[in-house]
């Protein structure tokens, strides 16, 4: 065994993907999450199913778990002071709650002169992640903590990849901690921000100028993703692989992708055909029938995707800053302006800010996109 593992958050990137990085690596993997049926599950079983699924389905027993409940501060903070390694995949919002944990263990860990450097994988989808854990942290520690913060404690970013669709209720009831995922499995990282030497993580693939990396996975994966969903939306479709082979939606998304690729090979130097083949490469693995993957979940939290440092307004934004003009992504903000699903958690919010107050009020408090920007503007005539 190579050691201890602990993970922030148990769910499906944390089970369907990190968890199976770990258990291949050969580390035995402690979950940290507040739903107690999965905690109660993976503490008395040990082990859970993945099936990663395309053509065929190929089943992966993870073995070597355990979990500890979040609010047992004393507990995850005595896990995170012996931990080889520590990761997150609770969604940006959460970071701050874990934060004190994070902070407790560190104080723990560290009351060791002699104790090794702690490297936390966060696993967000979330611009400069690492600053967002670190300074959370930090505002739990005192004083005399923080060149040890400093100094000690590499916050690593990640480049989250893998697809995950949200499980049915037929599978839940099959069981409970079942994750399917489709097959692609690489974990880019940010090679410079370990401290120490990197432990051995099976597809993790250390890269330097990461930011570059960072920005792909959102304005190109995210974005197209997030595309095909509010395109697809649009046309009717329940699932991704429908609406991506869908003749209304997939030459937007093409098209859009072709923008971003383009603004990003401008921006970081990147190889163009090389971010056109990974462009191909998504639209292909959007088609995979077997995933199931919903337009519900991949568009849902339309508050949050329409914000200013995400997918949609983001990548647009870089796209006019490199001299792109970005008329597909803007057709694709009109389509996410319309996403009017009642169930999602935060669309209902935005479509009663636009029946209320117009589109205006949405570009203003949403997107943060003042009166008179370039981008506000394209979005509003295409409105029109």
């Amino acid at each position: 065994m190579n050691g201890q593992a602990v993970h922030f958050g148990a769910g499906n990137i944390g089970r369907g993907f990190i968890g199976q990085l770990y258990w291949e690596s050969g580390f035995r993997t402690t979950f940290i999450d507040v739903n107690e049926t999965v905690v109660g599950l993976l503490q008395s079983r040990g082990s859970y199913p993945i099936h990663l699924v395309s053509e065929t389905t190929e089943v992966i027993p993870v073995d070597n778990v355990t979990a500890i409940h979040g609010g047992d501060l004393e507990a995850v903070s005595d896990a995170l002071a012996v931990a080889t390694i520590a990761s997150t995949a609770v969604g940006s919002q959460i970071l701050p709650r874990i934060a004190p944990a994070i902070a407790r263990g560190i104080e723990k860990r560290f009351a060791q002169a002699d104790a090794a450097p702690l490297n936390i994988i966060i696993c967000e989808n979330l611009l400069r992640g690492d600053e967002v854990l670190r300074e959370a942290v930090r505002s739990n520690l005192a004083p005399e903590w923080h060149e040890t913060l400093d100094g000690k404690v590499g916050f690593v970013e990640a480049s989250i990849g893998r697809m995950v669709p949200r499980m049915t209720e037929a599978q839940l009831a099959q069981d409970p901690l079942l994750v399917c995922v489709e097959p692609y499995c690489e974990l880019p990282l940010a090679g410079d921000s370990f401290k120490g030497e990197m432990p051995p993580i099976k597809h993790a693939k250390p890269y330097s100028n990461f930011g570059a990396y960072v920005e792909r996975k959102i304005f190109v994966h995210n974005m197209s993703h997030a595309a095909t969903a509010y395109l697809g939306y649009l046309q009717g479709h329940t699932y991704i692989y429908e609406a991506i082979q869908d003749p209304k939606v997939r030459p937007v998304v093409e098209a859009a992708l072709e923008e971003s690729c383009l603004g990003l090979s401008r921006k970081h130097g990147l190889d163009k055909a090389a971010l056109d083949a990974f462009a191909t490469d998504l639209i292909h693995r959007y088609q995979n029938k077997a995933l199931a993957d919903q337009v519900a979940r991949v568009g849902g939290d339309l508050k949050r995707k329409l914000g200013p440092n995400d997918r949609l307004i983001a990548t647009a934004n870089m796209c006019l800053a490199q001299d792109v003009t970005p008329t597909a992504l803007v057709e694709v903000i009109g389509a996410a302006l319309r996403f009017d699903a009642p169930d999602d958690v935060t669309a209902p919010e935005v479509m009663a800010l636009l029946a209320t107050s117009g589109v205006a009020a949405v570009l203003e408090q949403v997107c943060e996109l003042p009166s008179g920007t370039a981008l506000r503007e394209l979005i509003e005539t295409s409105l029109q």
